[in-house]
């Protein structure tokens, strides 16, 4: 029967967490081992993320998707001030074990982490929201894991209207997802990676469905080695996650609809000027929100 059916996901997920695809603690252990290391930030990354933050005069920030909290300490560590959310509970609990191994660092004791839903998340969060954040960013891939239940749209819409009413006038919101684009013409995830130097991903086997002539779901199988000191047999551990297919134009213009006319909107390729790069592995928006 297995073979016979698309796996949105890994066995044991159960069904009602296809919105929390690491609701088994499978990725999410894995993911931590694989990215939790803020040693395996790529420079670049570091240096564009704490650099525009700092350029605009950003302070405090609100990471909605901080997964096991990578972004977040890495902000921390810059001294940013944080506010740390995430839908999955098994992820949060290596962020909130962070926390606490770094309690005695005055940052780190003042590091507030919350779970909650992009669906509801002003309410979730409205003891925090005050007069808006600096800065929201949604990084990492994270936005497409919302799939499109409706067929259309209207459940990502509400969430990038959450995302808005948390910026403060004259803030920013930065988010990102991969060149679907490219996944989708060519079969296959382009090979860098801009936000990781792991050496432990073995491969990633890609693919797309396609409903009514529509690519609808992009599925990755991750193969990551656990031990790769044992090159002749080495611990793999698999994982399928899901996302939904955001081409490069349409999100763009479902950003623009979200904020109001005149926001400044900028669009990045791994962190260069779309025209000095061809075929990016991830596009980056910030938007200027209007004072």
């Amino acid at each position: 029967m297995d073979s016979t059916v698309f796996r949105t996901r890994s066995h044991g997920t159960p069904a009602e967490g296809v919105k929390d695809q690491y609701a088994d603690g499978r990725a999410a252990k894995v993911w931590e081992f694989f990215i939790g290391d803020i040693k395996q930030r790529t420079q670049n990354y570091r240096d564009f993320l704490a650099g525009l933050l700092r350029q605009k005069g950003c302070r405090r920030i609100l990471d909605v998707a901080c997964g096991t909290g990578v972004d977040s300490v890495m902000l921390l560590e810059e001294g940013f001030e944080v506010v740390s959310i995430d839908a999955s509970d098994k992820m949060l609990k290596y962020a909130l074990k962070s926390r606490w191994n770094r309690r005695k660092e005055p940052d780190f004791d003042n590091w507030v982490i919350e779970e909650a839903n992009w669906l509801t998340l002003a309410n979730d969060i409205s003891h925090l929201i005050g007069e808006g954040f600096d800065a929201v960013i949604c990084l990492g891939n994270s936005f497409a894991h919302m799939p499109d239940t409706f067929d259309d749209q209207r459940e990502q819409r509400q969430a990038l209207a959450n995302f808005e009413r948390c910026v403060r006038p004259g803030g920013l919101l930065l988010i990102d997802h991969r060149n679907y684009d490219y996944i989708i013409n060519t079969g296959q995830a382009p090979p860098k990676c801009i936000y990781y130097n792991s050496n432990h991903m073995l491969n990633i086997k890609t693919s797309v469905l396609y409903v009514s002539g529509k690519p609808r779901i992009v599925t990755m199988d991750y193969m990551i080695a656990l031990d790769e000191e044992n090159k002749d047999d080495p611990d793999i551990s698999e994982f399928r996650l899901s996302y939904y297919p955001h081409r490069l134009t349409v999100f763009r213009d479902m950003l623009t609809e979200t904020f109001s006319h005149g926001t400044k909107h900028t669009i990045y390729g791994d962190f260069k000027p779309l025209d000095e790069i061809k075929e990016p592995g991830f596009y980056i928006h910030v938007l200027e929100k209007k004072f």
